[in-house]
This record gives C-alpha cells, structure tokens and sequence, in this order.
C-alpha cells in the first residue's frame, strides 16, 4: 500500500492540463475524510522539526462490503500494512518505515465512535486500528499508538483498502512480479507459479497479502513482497499514465477507497504531497523496517509476535524527528540485545512509595530480567542508568534508548557485576513500547 502517491501523481498533472472541471468534482467527492484531532488528545511529542512532514499510512484489513470474502471471521477492522511515510523539510529526501503487524506494542487507552474509551494494553500493533469503530476513530487510535512507541508526531494520515489496491493495478493492465517458488496459500485466495508473470485482480491482492505459505511465513517476508509490488506500481503509473483516458480508472480507483485527515482530504492537498515526493530522486528514497527480533527470545511462550530491537529503533526514530537521513547500513550496525539479556535492578530515586514496583513490573512486561527493587541512598530528579565499568555497555545503553526520558548511561564502580541499575527519577515517564 502506500507510495501510489507517487504514481497517481502523474494522473493528477495530466487532469490538470486536460481535463474538464466535473472530473475533478467527481474524484474529490471520492474521497473521505475525518476530523480525528478531539480523538489524539493534548499529550502528543512535539515536532522537532515543524517543516518535515510523517504521514501514516495504513492498508485497511476491513471485512465490510466486498472485502468480506477475504475473512469473514474477522469481524473487525484491523490494519494489514501500516508504514510511516517521512518527507523532509528541504524535500530533497523521504523514507518509509515499515511496521509490522505482529510488533508487540503498549496500545494506549483510545475513545471510540461509541463515546466509550478503551483501556490501555500490550497487544499487536495493528490492534490499534480495530478499536476506535470507523475509520476515523481507528486511525487516531493508530495513530496514538505509534506516537506513543516511537515519539515521533505524526501530522497526517491515509488509509486505503483492499478494493482499491485491486482496482488501480487492473486500471495499470497488471503489475509484474518475479516470485522465486510457488506460492499456494488459501487465506490469501492465491495461486501463482514461480517465476516472472503479470499479476492483476485477486492475485495482485493475494501477492501482498500471502504470509504463511512463503518463506518463514512471518510478516516481515509480507513487507518486503509489499515493498517491492509498490515500487513496481509506482514506477508503471508513470509510464503508463499518458492520457486522461488512461488515468481516470486508475484514479478512480485509488480515491474512492482513500480516507485521509481533513487537511489532506482532496484532490488538491493530495496532488501537493504527490508532488513534493515525485521531486525526490529515487535513490533518496529508502524503504526500512524497524529492527526487530522473535519475541519468543524473551517470552518462550510467544511464538507469534516481534519485539522492536533497541537501540536501533531509538535511532532510526530519534533521527526521523531530528529530520535526519538515517541509512539501512546505520540500522544495521551493532548486535541485537535482547531485553531479557539485559538484567536490571530498580531504584526508587522520588521518594513516592510503590515507584520502584511500578517500573519494575513495566520492565518485566518489556520482557526485561528484574533482579530487585529497593529505595536509592538519596532522591533523584533525573532518572539514571548505571552499569560496571566493563561488560556491559551495550546492554546500558539498549536500555536506556528504551527510556522515554532521555538519559546517557554511565559508569559506575561500585555497580554489582553483571547487573545494571535504573534509577527512577521524577521525570521518569515509561518505556517506549
């Protein structure tokens, strides 16, 4: 899903210079649009870099209407794609990070349709999209969900369902795609023989959709066969989009199955970001996905989700809301630490009894080891990670890049072995994720 932006931006100029004003009468009132801004609340991270824009995208796994034959057991919205679109400030750059559906992640507490609020929990990230009701109140509980697990603001949204995506590859003629095995999977209604082939229709669908009966089954393998229908989709709408008469369906399609924040409903707004990321060069363009690892490493038990890797994933988030590049090489640097590699005595430094169990139960739910809890020789305003002056290092630091306030590790020789110690200041405010 996601960067047809940049494909049906070709569309949008040729209407521009040709076509009669009743059509874009016709695809602005396509498209859908919701006010969302009551729904995220006031605690939200502050932009760091106001001229750069993220924009959340998400591939709606909804069951309503036509979409039901594709799981008719679900019966709840639920996001089958969701990515974080990055356009920078200069617009010389831009890049998307994956998210994948099975991260385990803290779901905030979310109002709904309804006027009913949800209770906070850790679940799959794409649970978030099942809980406001509609499609507004999903994409703000999505939307909160993700500002809460990386401390990224995120300034607009769109989402686009599995009709849609159908509609604008047959509108294409059918996008090419070289799967390397056979892929037979029921759950995603898809039958395709290895090799290069055109695929349009279910298949088209099917070939994002397919998971368990391809590679490892993970979604990570999904992603990456999204990625790469995307870039396929994006760069023949730009051959093939010549005419108003070619582009219409194509259009089309792609508008009457988009909903976006009212500040980019419209064909206008979306034709401007179209632009904007049509100017990037395309090897300024990068796809990532956020470091991640089995959670089965630290909870046995878990055999079907990932734990976003630290601190990788503070980084890659951190520079994203400096409105910085940040290059699949860096993402790539360093071991992954496993949270319960990493063991933890916690100090209560606020004076505030029941601090340290409350920390402590946190860092057991993130899947760290706890090894005690106790009250510090002396109060604290500023939370503190120390460690022993060797050995441990890296462990320190994947922790405190967990730390929703901002702290450096430090050493300290009086530290026990093996052992590295958290201190919980007053301005201590959770963990990411």
């Amino acid at each position: 899903m996601v960067l047809w932006l940049i494909g049906v931006v070709a569309g949008l100029v040729l209407l521009a210079g040709g076509a009669g004003g009743w059509l874009y009468q016709r695809l602005d009132g396509n498209i859908s649009a919701s006010d969302i801004d009551d729904m995220l609340g006031g605690d939200r991270p502050v932009s760091l870099s106001p001229g750069a824009k993220n924009i959340l995208m998400v591939g709606s796994d909804s069951r309503a209407g036509v979409n039901a034959k594709y799981g008719k057991d679900l019966t709840t919205m639920q996001s089958d794609t969701l990515m974080v679109l990055h356009v920078s400030a200069d617009r010389k750059w831009g890049a998307v990070v994956s998210l994948p559906r099975d991260s385990w992640v803290e779901v905030p507490a979310c109002d709904r349709s309804d006027g009913t609020r949800s209770a906070p929990r850790h679940s799959k990230i794409n649970s978030a999209f099942a809980i406001g009701g509609d499609v507004g109140g999903a994409a703000a509980c999505t939307i909160k969900t993700v500002e809460h697990n990386t401390g990224l603001r995120i300034d607009h949204f769109i989402t686009l369902d599995f009709q849609g995506f159908e509609g604008m590859v047959n509108a294409l003629g059918g996008i090419g795609v070289c799967p390397q095995q056979a892929i037979h999977d029921v759950k995603a209604h898809l039958d395709l023989d290895a090799g290069c082939q055109i695929v349009k229709d279910e298949k088209a669908l099917g070939y994002v959709r397919t998971r368990y009966s391809v590679g490892d089954g993970s979604d990570i393998g999904c992603i990456g066969r999204q990625q790469e229908l995307m870039q396929a989709l994006t760069a023949k709408a730009q051959q093939r989009l010549t005419s108003p008469g070619d582009v219409y369906g194509f259009l089309d399609s792609a508008t009457k199955s988009v909903t976006t924040d009212k500040a980019l409903a419209g064909i206008q707004p979306l034709y401007g970001l179209a632009s904007k990321l049509r100017r990037i060069p395309r090897e300024r363009l990068t796809f990532v996905t956020v470091p991640n690892y089995p959670r089965e490493v630290d909870v046995p038990a878990d055999k079907a989700n990932i734990t976003w890797q630290y601190p990788q994933t503070h980084a890659l988030f951190g520079a994203r809301a400096r409105d910085e590049e940040f290059t699949k090489a860096q993402l790539a640097s360093g071991p992954t630490v496993a949270a319960g590699s990493v063991q933890v005595l916690v100090l209560n430094g606020t004076g505030r009894p029941g601090v340290a169990a409350a920390v402590a139960r946190q860092l057991d739910t993130a899947g760290y080891s706890v090894t005690g809890t106790g009250n510090a020789p002396q109060s604290a305003q500023q939370t503190t990670v120390t460690h022993p002056p060797t050995g441990l290092d890296l462990h320190a630091n994947a922790l405190a890049s967990r730390l929703k306030t901002a702290t450096s590790p430090r050493t300290d020789p009086a530290a026990a072995p093996r052992v590295i110690t958290l201190t919980g200041g007053d301005d201590y405010t959770g963990l990411f994720g």
